[in-house]
């Protein structure tokens, strides 16, 4: 473990100190290592230097537009090699909340995520990329058989 020391102004550091107690951090140091690890994965995807990734990406769409409910499953199945499950939740009579995590190659998860962001008839999607270091060979060694649960609301 290294140590550094910082200088912050008086408001700064009392900010910084109410953010630690807000967030239930238990001191400083905790505090600053997931700022910076916030930071560093958000500038490592920015500049694609993150080649490997896990992501969950969130959208809420009207199942009635025009065959849109069949662009989002051709779009999985032609990248059946990033998804790994997708939940489908009924919003109320038009409205359809579908989540799906991926893993894979950061360029082809955003690339899906996208797709399906942009359809015509798909409102507030969001995509979370969390960059991850995995062993190559075992990226690539899983099962391409997926899993589709279909989730009800309980009544």
């Amino acid at each position: 473990m290294e140590r550094f020391t910082i200088s912050l102004e008086e408001s700064l550091a009392q900010q910084f100190d109410q953010l630690v107690i807000d967030q239930g951090y238990q001191n400083r140091s905790e505090a600053v290592r997931d700022l910076l690890r916030q930071k560093l994965t958000h500038v490592n995807l920015e500049q694609d230097q993150a080649p490997f990734c896990v992501a969950s990406l969130s959208y809420v769409y009207n199942h009635d537009a025009r065959d849109l409910a069949e662009r989002l499953m051709v779009y999985q199945h032609n990248y059946h090699d990033v998804v790994v499950v997708t939940t489908h939740v009924h919003l109320d009579h038009d409205n359809c909340l579908e989540t799906t995590l991926l893993r894979g190659p950061t360029e082809r998860v955003r690339k899906f995520g996208e797709l399906v962001i942009t359809e015509r008839g798909v409102h507030h999607g969001q995509i979370n990329i969390v960059p991850v270091n995995v062993d190559e060979h075992e990226a690539h060694g899983h099962s391409h058989e997926h899993n589709h649960m279909h989730v009800s609301p309980a009544s």
